[in-house]
């Protein structure tokens, strides 16, 4: 795991990034290896890829910070990416791959109320995708705006979004 998070801060190939992103996500099933990439700054690491303009490399690691979300410490370093991974859902193409793997992740960061707060800006954007998505997006936005409709101090700015 390591030798795999060197290689993803040290190459600029995409095709490499997608790839090592893939492994990491897939090794994220198993609960120690969550520990041990956190533990490895991993999830830094794992969110500058969020910053990449490579589609395919962003969803990849939108898919393994999901992965790695199933953990609670975990969630408290993920956090820091909650604005930026908002942003990409609104501006991703709609129904894309990237989309959904962003809305995925915030689908996981939102089951328990403490980042909420970080969501309240994109409310509108979840309406819109909501009426605009396909079935695959709106059910994946529906699971997240089920979550912040969970915590009694979200429903002034959810009956209050301008869609």
């Amino acid at each position: 795991l390591q030798k795999l998070i060197h290689l993803l801060q040290a190459t600029d190939d995409p095709l490499i990034q997608e790839q090592v992103l893939i492994t990491l996500s897939n090794s994220a099933a198993f609960s120690v290896n969550q520990d041990i990439i956190r533990n490895l700054d991993g999830l830094s690491v794992i969110g500058g890829m969020l910053s990449t303009c490579v589609p395919r490399v962003k969803e990849k690691a939108l898919n393994a910070l999901n992965n790695l979300s199933m953990n609670i410490k975990n969630q408290e370093e993920i956090q820091v990416f909650i604005t930026q991974v908002c942003g990409t859902v609104e501006s991703a193409p709609l129904n894309s791959d990237v989309q959904l793997a962003g809305l995925r992740l915030l689908t996981n960061m939102s089951v328990t109320s403490d980042y909420h707060q970080k969501m309240i800006n994109s409310i509108p954007c979840f309406l819109h995708l909501l009426s605009e998505g396909t079935e695959r997006t709106q059910i994946q936005v529906l699971k997240v705006l089920v979550n912040l409709s969970a915590n009694p101090a979200m429903t002034r700015h959810l009956l209050r979004a301008q869609v």
